[in-house]
């Protein structure tokens, strides 16, 4: 094997350990928040030594930076990717991508939804760019005439804004009263069609 053949393969298992350690914190952060989880628990979860945890991160404020930057990029990839220009029902299409995004990451929804009422600057970042972004679909939709001309624009982008934030927040709350967990396809798909026709009814306009 070749010098540069070790250095990749070295370069690999570095990135492989700082992504395990990384998904260990998240999965620690999202289950009891990144105050309560210790860097030991993080390597205890990832199966690695403290020593190594500090060697890639150095500190926990390092690890949670990590662990956000690694958030945003998830919810960025997942929910912010420009609509097609006419799609055959807008509302349907981003409830589908919520809906992957609950049943793929789990974890990252759950540490979201931690970081939206614990008063982190992760919580402002997630729910102020998912504002901005429904705004301008939601302003799109209007100029195409497909709101209602009665719909308050602001409150026409903050209540579907509630509705997908708040079941981030109280999932545990919602799943006592599921016959199973939310992620599981079939309550995700009876949640999205219940929202989906929440929006059509309320914010959609309706020919005579």
């Amino acid at each position: 094997m070749t010098a540069a053949s070790l250095d990749e393969q070295a370069g690999a298992e570095q990135r492989s350990s700082v992504d395990r350690i990384r998904d260990a914190a998240l999965k620690c952060f999202a289950a009891r928040g990144a105050s309560a989880t210790s860097l030991r628990s993080v390597a205890a979860e990832a199966g690695v030594s403290l020593g190594m945890v500090q060697h890639h991160f150095a500190t926990k404020a390092n690890l949670i930076k990590a662990v956000d930057d690694h958030v945003l990029g998830v919810l960025a990839a997942a929910l912010t990717q420009p609509l097609e220009e006419t799609p055959a029902d807008t509302i349907a299409e981003v409830g589908n991508r919520v809906t992957s995004l609950i049943a793929g990451e789990p974890d990252v929804v759950d540490y979201a939804g931690r970081a939206l009422t614990d008063g982190s600057a992760l919580g402002e970042q997630v729910f102020d760019s998912l504002a901005v972004l429904g705004a301008e679909r939601w302003r799109l939709r209007a100029e195409q005439g497909l709101t209602r001309p009665d719909l308050d624009p602001t409150w026409g982008t903050l209540n579907p804004l509630v509705l997908a934030l708040g079941a981030w927040v109280l999932r545990a709350h919602i799943e006592r009263h599921l016959p199973e967990p939310l992620e599981t396809p079939a309550q995700l798909q009876r949640w999205q069609r219940a929202t989906d026709s929440l929006l059509r009814d309320g914010q959609m306009r309706h020919e005579p």
